[in-house]
This record gives structure tokens, sequence and C-alpha cells, in this order.
């Protein structure tokens, strides 16, 4: 039974293919399927990634989602498909991507640079499409390319896809103090952008994506970083951005890229660390259950720290506080 009444909607579960239900289908097909690959799953894929023609943004949260369940599974579902069709550019990106996503999960990156000639190969049979230099983005993270090579793919990938939501997530990832970068590089770059992007772009919860980043890096420290962690959301830009966000993303078809509920995801965990979780309440609404594993496993299991926040900000919704 959920722990909340129907006003606030379904039982929290974890669902990657969001609210994409062509997408879902066709992971629900490939996981029945299990054993060795055959023909049928790469149709599958193939005529997915077809249909969504030249949606970027929704093409890449598709290839995105495959690639890491390809990934986790252990399937040799992107190498069947390239070995069929060596020269279709969907292959040879979907590939890479897998490619991308096991690097990502291990640190380290196989066969680096056949996978970078698989990028660029995509990219000359599809020169409009964004998403081989968002790979390589990728890559360029694992590999510790020079700040000028990540620029220049940066901008192979923004001036096909201007506000294309992962570009903007690689280089953020790839300017962190975590992967070699500084604090002041990611405010660099948010205060460059910020002024840019449109409220509603595909790309408009990157600096509420970079606040939360950097309030679980201070928690992480512990000691007297963790408990001044929270002054982090009051007053100042990121007070600013998070008002925003609040007053505008839950809205009913404000935001129409294929990740809105993952960035709900992040503004609810975002008003929560706030101390504003009445506030959170319209965006839990808005969510109806559908939780991503980022940023609630920063602490514990996703699902279950969801489902706390979630009864926190229906606690302060009814009792007229922001909760905290």
């Amino acid at each position: 039974m959920s722990l909340f009444s129907s006003r606030t909607g379904k039982r929290p579960r974890i669902v990657p293919s969001l609210d994409d239900a062509d997408l879902a289908r066709v992971l629900k097909q490939l996981n029945k399927r299990g054993g060795s690959v055959k023909q049928a799953e790469v149709t599958l894929v193939a005529t997915l990634l077809e249909e969504t023609g030249s949606d970027w943004d929704r093409r890449g949260h598709r290839v995105s989602v495959l690639a890491d369940a390809t990934a986790e599974s252990g399937s040799d579902l992107a190498s069947s498909w390239l070995a069929k069709d060596p020269g279709s550019p969907d292959a040879l990106v979907f590939h890479s991507r897998v490619g991308l996503a096991r690097g990502l999960r291990d640190r380290h990156l196989e066969e680096a640079g056949q996978l970078v000639a698989q990028c660029h190969r995509a990219t000359e049979l599809n020169p409009a499409d964004p998403l081989p230099w968002v790979t390589l983005l990728g890559m360029a993270r694992i590999e510790q390319y020079a700040q000028s090579e990540v620029n220049a793919i940066w901008r192979e990938a923004t001036g096909r896809d201007r506000w294309h939501r992962e570009a903007y997530l690689q280089m953020l990832a790839h300017l962190s103090p975590e992967e070699g970068g500084s604090s002041a590089a990611v405010l660099d770059f948010i205060d460059v952008v910020r002024a840019r992007i449109p409220a509603n772009a595909p790309c408009a919860a990157i600096e509420v994506t970079a606040a939360v980043r950097q309030y679980q890096g201070l928690v992480a420290q512990g000691g007297v970083r963790a408990m001044t962690a929270g002054q982090l959301w009051k007053g100042g830009q990121i007070a600013a951005s998070l008002e925003q966000a609040a007053s505008l993303w839950a809205k009913p078809g404000f935001f129409q890229h294929a990740a809105a509920q993952a960035d709900l995801n992040v503004l609810a965990y975002a008003l929560c660390a706030a101390g504003r979780a009445a506030d959170a309440y319209p965006v839990f609404q808005a969510l109806q259950g559908m939780v991503t594993p980022w940023p609630w496993n920063d602490d514990g299991p996703a699902v279950q720290r969801f489902e706390q926040h979630q009864a926190k900000a229906e606690r302060g919704r009814q009792g007229g506080v922001g909760g905290a």
C-alpha cells in the first residue's frame, strides 16, 4: 500500500524510460528475451531509433537509456547490431554509447581508439546528429583530454543542438572537482551559460544540478562543511535559481523534453535539501512516483529516500510550513 493518498499519485518506483512509452515497451521486450541476442532485438532498437528521427533530445534519451541497460546486462546487442550493419550511423553511435556507459562505470575506456573512430564515422554518415559529439564529450572525461580539445567537441555538439541536455551534463561532470576540474571551473561554466538558456530548455536544470552536486560534495566531507552545507541554498544566485525553478518547472506542459522527470527529481531533492519540503509537494505530485536513482541514492536507497522526502513534503503542506 502506498504511503500517500491518491492525490500524490503512484507508488514510488524507478522507471529508466521515464514517461517514454515506446522506449518502455522496447526495454520490456528486451528484458523478456534474455540469453543470446537475436535479430528481433536488433530490429526493436533499430526501429525505435529510426522512428525518433531528428528529435535530437528524445534520440539522446533513448540511446542513453538503452545503452546503459545494455552495458549493465552485459548483452552483446550493440556488437551484434554493428556487425550486421557496420554502415549504420545508429549502430555506430549506439555501440559507442554502450562503450561509454561501460567506461564511465569502470573508469576505463576499452578500445578507446575504435570507439572514437566510430563516433567520427557516425558524424560523417549523419552530420546533423549531435549525439556522436556528445558521446565524445563523455569519452573525453575518461581519457582526460586537454580543455582545448573538450571545448572543440563541445562546440560541435552544441552547434548541432544548442540546448542538448546531456552535452551540458557531460561538460559539468568534466569540469567538476571529482574529475580533475574545480569548483571555480564549474561556477565559471554556469555563469557563462545561465543567462543564455531558455527557462524551459532541455538543459535548463544545469544550474540546480550543479548546486545539488556541490551540496552533496559538502555533505560528503563531513564535519563543519557538512553541518553548514544547507547554507548553500540561502541567498544569492543559487537561491534565486531554485525559487524560479520551484515556481515554473512542475507546471503542466512547462517542460517538454524527454528527461523532464529526471530534472523534476533534482528539483524535489534540492527543495528538500534547502528545508523547503512543503514547496516540493507540487513537484512530487507532478512526478507521480517516478524516481531516478540520482540524486536520491547519495545517502541511501533511492526509492526509500524519495518516499521519506515525499512524506515530509506531504506533512509540510498540511502544516502550511516549509518543512525541513
